[in-house]
């Protein structure tokens, strides 16, 4: 309660009132008191004028008294009024949300405590209002939809978000029911919706009825009394979510380049195509394909001409398929393709070849990348259900033992599944598993196939052909390894490996016989894409103080048109370092007379499948004539591989070829016997030379 105490300046005037009023009164005491006197002396007719006169003094004192006692009252009545006013005047702009300026607070009586409570409740009201601003801009900013309601579920209120979402204006929101935004097509009502901190996900409908899928939390407002009264929903528009989650899906399924299935999903459908076909007691044939030399592809004409090459294989496939068939993309250039009721008898036999040619005929067609026109073939294997594997795992597996079967035999074939093909696949995982430990173990030899120089019988040098000996098997062929050895890179590490060996072999060599010949060592395409091949060679040749001269390296013609101009650039750089270069298997791959005056090569070597049936069959003898023909209008020298008996050599003598290796002259040998060979051929003591007689 308000405080009675009377304020100073009060005081003073009732003081100064009272002091006017006490004057007044003393002046008609004293005149009374003269009066009084005058009268004991006077006559009567002065006694009375003196009462008069006394009486006149003393009304108009008490007159003067009273008014200035008015005076004083009216003033401060006047003041009064005055604060009052100004007050009323602050309460109205403070109604209208003018805070203005703080009160006056003049003195401590009612009104100055009166004066200091308002200006207090001005403070906190302004306080209050500009953290209420502050949290409507908040909202406002919010990326969330924010939406306020009733416990009833009528919306009272939301924010700048949400008009943006839905289109709507606040103003017509006001008042509806929250389930007029929500698409009851898709989500349930949100009227009776409980809280939860897990966001849920619903469908909203805007104002142009677009139907936004959303994840939105429920919150309550609880009053003092801790009953809910108001609900607050915060909701996400997740419609790009909702995109990437379906891409996800997609890509988890699908193939992304070729649009096929993946080998996951292709495993689901198989299995699925397994399933009906046990019931329905039908057979179910899967075809494995594989694009031949699909790596060559990539590195001529770079990755993206590979891509267009696996988009091809998918829509020719998928174009030639029968009708409820299943293709999947499995790895790489690997497709995988599920064709029911196709079994391996009789009619079906039939009409499984027939598919299986035409597929690899129509994958044949040539195409074309970057304006170049590519050729393409394929392999396949072909396994059966339930005649071959009764599962997806095996099933699989089979067939991709019948592949490796048909790229086996040269591509562009395809090949049943057989029991015995299991053990070979086996056999080739042991071995490159066992060959990655080769090094480890000194389980690699060099050997060596001479040749003779066919004019007088001399050798001239050999061939350093690498071999593999495990304890429980004997040797191991190049032909069984190497092309492992090619898929894992192992190929790049055997190769350092036997020329730093011939190094070594070539050095002690030297000490013994005046002239070990040239060795001749066979180069793989991974080898020559090494960066710095060149200094790696040098720094092997000098390690073991050999001349270059003394080395031959053996390129393929396949190797050799890889990358034309880069490989001339290499080659350049090797025949530099004195090094001579040969063209291994010549006149089996495709280049040209135009492309062998590019490269600084110095010697032929011709394939042994010519030289196989040269004696008897006259299209390999014309052919073996050209090339040694061509070789000497070159200046190049010219070998001739894989010479087995007399009348292979007495015909390539006929020829005038000017070197030849085979087995007619023995198996290859160690670098002992090599040495011993040489220095037989020193003492005139070899055996082989009355062959060229």
């Amino acid at each position: 309660m308000i405080g009675r105490r009377i304020p100073r300046y009060t005081k003073l005037i009732v003081a100064l009132g009272i002091a006017l009023g006490t004057a007044a009164l003393v002046i008609l005491y004293r005149e009374y008191r003269l009066v009084t006197e005058q009268m004991a002396v006077t006559p009567a007719a002065e006694h009375e004028a003196l009462v008069r006169t006394g009486f006149g003094w003393a009304a108009g004192g008490s007159l003067l008294a009273l008014g200035l006692c008015a005076i004083v009252v009216w003033l401060f009545a006047r003041r009064q009024t005055a604060r009052i006013d100004e007050l009323r005047a602050e309460a109205e702009k403070l109604r209208d949300a003018d805070f203005g300026e703080p009160l006056s607070q003049t003195g401590d009586d009612a009104l100055g405590q009166l004066g200091a409570v308002f200006n207090d409740m001005r403070d906190r009201l302004r306080s209050t209002t500009v953290s209420r601003d502050y949290m409507d801009r908040i909202l406002s900013g919010m990326n969330e939809a924010i939406v306020v309601t009733s416990a009833h579920g009528r919306v009272k209120r939301i924010n700048r978000a949400t008009t943006e979402l839905l289109g709507y204006a606040e103003d017509e929101l006001l008042g509806m029911s929250i389930d007029y935004i929500v698409d009851t097509s898709k989500s349930a009502t949100l009227i009776d919706d409980f809280t939860s901190g897990v966001p849920r996900e619903a469908f909203f409908e805007s104002k142009f009825g677009e139907s936004i899928p959303v994840s939105y939390t429920c919150s309550l407002v609880e009053d003092e009394s801790k009953e809910s009264t108001d609900r607050i929903y915060a909701a996400q528009n997740i419609t790009e979510r909702r995109r990437a989650e379906q891409r996800i899906r997609y890509l988890a399924r699908i193939d992304a380049l070729t649009k096929v299935p993946n080998r996951m999903q292709f495993q689901h459908l198989l299995q699925r195509a397994i399933a009906r076909a046990r019931r329905s007691n039908q057979p179910l044939c899967l075809l494995y394909v594989d694009i031949d030399h699909f790596k060559e592809i990539n590195d001529t004409f770079g990755h993206l001409a590979g891509d267009a090459t696996l988009e091809t294989v998918a829509e020719r496939l998928s174009a030639a398929l029968p009708e409820k068939s299943v293709i999947g993309r499995l790895a790489g250039d690997e497709f995988a393709v599920v064709v029911p009721n196709l079994g391996a008898q009789g009619e079906d036999r039939n009409a499984t070849n027939d598919l299986a040619r035409s597929l690899l005929d129509r994958l044949a067609d040539p195409f074309f990348v970057q304006g170049h026109e590519v050729f393409m073939t394929a392999s396949m294997g072909i396994a059966l259900y339930p005649k071959d594997a009764p599962n997806v795992i095996d099933l699989i597996r089979n067939a991709d033992a019948a592949l490796y079967s048909a790229k086996k035999a040269g591509g562009n074939v395809f090949k049943y599944y057989k029991p015995a093909m299991n053990e070979a696949a086996v056999e080739r995982l042991m071995t490159k598993s066992r060959l990655k430990r080769a090094f480890e173990r000194d389980e690699l030899l060099v050997h060596y196939q001479p040749k003779y120089n066919i004019e007088t019988g001399e050798v001239f040098g050999a061939e350093a052909l690498v071999r593999w000996e495990l304890p429980d098997r004997g040797l191991i062929l190049p032909s069984d390894f190497i092309p492992i050895a090619e898929e894992t890179n192992l190929i790049i590490e055997i190769g350092e490996w036997v020329l730093d060996k011939v190094c070594e072999d070539f050095r002690l060599w030297q000490r013994s016989a005046s002239s070990p010949g040239r060795v001749s060592v066979n180069l793989s395409l991974k080898q020559l894409r090494q960066v710095n091949f060149t200094k790696r060679i040098g720094a092997i040749l000098r390690s073991h103080e050999v001349s270059p001269t003394s080395l031959e390296l053996e390129i393929t013609e396949t190797t050799l048109m890889e990358n034309p101009e880069r490989t001339v650039k290499l080659l350049d750089q090797l025949y530099a370092l004195g090094l001579h270069l040969a063209i291994d298997d010549f006149g089996t791959g495709y280049s040209s007379l135009s492309a062998l005056q590019q490269f600084p090569i110095s010697t032929l070597k011709i394939d042994k499948s010519f030289v196989r049936d040269v004696a008897t069959n006259p299209d390999d003898a014309t052919i073996i004539g050209t090339i040694v023909q061509m070789g000497r209008n070159l200046n190049m020298d010219v070998v001739a591989e894989g010479v087995e008996d007399e009348h292979q050599l007495n015909f390539l003598q006929r020829l005038e070829c000017t070197y030849v290796q085979g087995l007619l002259f023995g198996d290859p040998m160690s670098a002992e016997n090599y040495l011993e060979l040489l220095l037989a051929q020193a003492d005139g003591t070899d055996s082989y030379r009355a062959l060229f007689a």
